[in-house]
């Protein structure tokens, strides 16, 4: 006798592919790349380093590293069509642009349709380097300045930064978003990875591919949820007492509003991401003499885990810890995709390297077959 087997809503804990760059354990709060631990690479690890990690398996060593930090610098500064073309495009949602513009960078590309591994090693690094270098520069065209060219002699976070403000950030902002970019560089087959997969299991080219995981970051469901965050800190006020926030957070969970920032579909403890952030933002709002956000965030995190026992996940304390950088709210989705086109690329060349479409079915649930066709005078 056959058991019929219902398909799990959203594929939950469906297995869909095999994979060597990320290992969750959402049970116990375990994140790695390649097996090295996320407390580990945080503390000790630039975000170059874990490109190279997810690129090729390994942390690079200090020739390595040196290379691939030249070839992103090579390859960092925009070309005059695309500062062109973010000037043309009418305003709108920042990944809107970001899916736009990461198109048009495959136009332009001379390797565009090159499928070789080599040639897609060789984009990985230039849509890795040049997706920072325009969610810089429209943050910074948005606020009414021009173009900064990016600094050869600048690692990538303090790039992004630099280009974004006009400014040369500090050793604790610039390590701060660096730790930022690692811990958001890839997370398994969440939904833009997945994405992203599906893309490439195609064949189709990897800014293409990315363009599919830019499209699917954009939702509400997936990105968007730190910007949410902020926008509630400044909703109940900056300098709003302890009581008030109290008050509000708890308003909110009596209406059944969700409070962004906390849960995640595969953790079932705290997130380990949001350790490293929660420490960041926290110094960085002491270095600023201001740690009224970081105050703010921690009261809601203490009453939403007392109340719903839900723990803060990646994008609760990054919210914070991005305005106290000086980053717009705006940015705050496409700095996801910043860090995260490392974990998409990795994806999409393991993909490529053993490829087979993906292909999954559906349940069908329709009407029974078969059906009796009437013509159109008959109906």
């Amino acid at each position: 006798m056959t058991t019929e087997v219902k398909p799990k809503a959203g594929l939950e804990d469906v297995v869909a592919a095999a994979s060597a760059i990320c290992y969750l354990d959402g049970e116990r709060g375990v994140l790695a790349y390649f097996g090295y631990d996320i407390h580990d690479l945080a503390r000790g690890a630039s975000f170059e380093e874990v490109c190279h990690l997810l690129w090729h398996g390994r942390l690079p060593n200090r020739a390595e590293l040196g290379d691939l930090q030249s070839q992103l610098a090579a390859a960092r500064p925009l070309g005059e069509p695309i500062l062109r073309l973010m000037k043309q495009l009418p305003a709108s949602d920042g990944m809107d642009m970001l899916r736009t513009l990461t198109s048009a960078l495959g136009q332009y590309d001379p390797e565009a349709g090159d499928n070789s591994a080599q040639a897609n090693q060789r984009k990985a690094i230039r849509v890795t380097a040049q997706m920072g270098s325009i969610v810089a520069t429209y943050g910074r065209m948005q606020a009414g300045g021009g173009p900064i060219a990016p600094d050869p002699a600048l690692g990538h976070a303090a790039n992004f930064l630099y280009m974004l403000t006009g400014n040369r950030p500090n050793a604790l902002s610039t390590r701060a978003f660096d730790i930022a970019l690692v811990l958001h560089a890839d997370h398994e087959l969440n939904a833009s990875t997945f994405a992203a997969r599906v893309a490439a299991a195609t064949l189709t080219d990897l800014y293409s591919a990315t363009v599919a995981a830019i499209g699917t970051l954009k939702g509400p469901l997936h990105g968007g949820a730190n910007a949410e965050v902020m926008r509630l800190l400044i909703e109940i006020g900056q300098d709003a007492p302890g009581d008030r926030v109290d008050d509000a957070i708890r308003a909110k969970l009596a209406r059944k509003i969700k409070i962004p920032g906390f849960g995640h579909r595969v953790y079932r403890t705290e997130d380990p991401r949001a350790t490293h952030l929660r420490r960041m933002s926290r110094e960085l709002g002491e270095r600023a003499g201001n740690t009224r956000w970081f105050e703010m965030s921690q009261r809601i995190e203490t009453l939403v885990k007392g109340e719903k026992k839900l723990n803060p996940n990646v994008d609760f304390y990054s919210a914070s810890t991005y305005y106290t950088l000086g980053i717009p709210i705006d940015l705050f989705t496409p700095i996801f995709a910043v860090s995260r086109v490392s974990g998409w690329t990795a994806h999409c060349l393991e993909q490529y390297a053993n490829n087979r479409l993906i292909r999954p079915r559906t349940d069908y649930i329709g009407p029974q077959y078969p059906q009796t066709f009437l013509t159109v005078d008959q109906r």
